[in-house]
């Protein structure tokens, strides 16, 4: 499509990153919220495990089918929301939203260290996302089929909650840290 002759087709720029965005926000939206009822069901460590990779299998399925999206997700993000970037920041604050959402449901059960869900969900959202503009990048990071799994047992590693009842606080202070 040459510059400018989109109008014909969306009232502005903002219409047509809506557009392009719809198919990955719906099945992002989908798999999380998905992912949201696996790990209020999940009462052990493989059932939460399995809802991280069912979720790690649609961001990868959205990666594959529209890399071009994702590239202009990932490079927009983080950017003011004003625009044409409205409705990139808009599924920026909801994939936050539920990623923190999920983890509340993950501790529910006890699977957890005890860590505030928002600050390891949203660093969990912050790896994933450079993770996925790393393999858009070509940069070195190895087997892209292998990444889901290595950072959801990296990071499920690092924030289950041990098999011993002690439990280390991080700051000294009652309560999450």
């Amino acid at each position: 499509m040459a510059k400018g002759t989109f109008y014909r087709y969306f009232e502005d720029k903002a219409a047509l990153v809506d557009a392009l965005l719809e198919p990955v926000r719906r099945e992002l939206l989908d798999g999380l919220e998905a992912c949201g009822r696996a790990l209020s069901e999940a009462r052990e460590v493989e059932a939460m495990f399995d809802a991280y990779r069912a979720m790690s299998a649609v961001i990868a399925s959205a990666l594959l089918q529209h890399p071009g999206v994702v590239r202009l997700y990932l490079q927009e993000c983080r950017g003011p929301s004003v625009g044409a970037r409205v409705k990139v920041v808009e599924l920026a604050r909801l994939v936050s939203q539920h990623a923190v959402s999920i983890t509340e449901k993950a501790h529910t059960h006890g699977l957890l260290r005890p860590i505030r869900p928002a600050v390891s969900g949203l660093a969990v959202v912050g790896a994933v996302e450079r993770l996925l503009l790393a393999v858009l990048s070509e940069e070195p990071i190895g087997n892209p089929l292998e990444l889901p799994d290595a950072l959801t047992t990296l990071v499920l590693d690092g924030l289950r909650l041990p098999p011993s009842a002690a439990r280390r606080k991080m700051d000294g202070k009652p309560g999450r840290p």
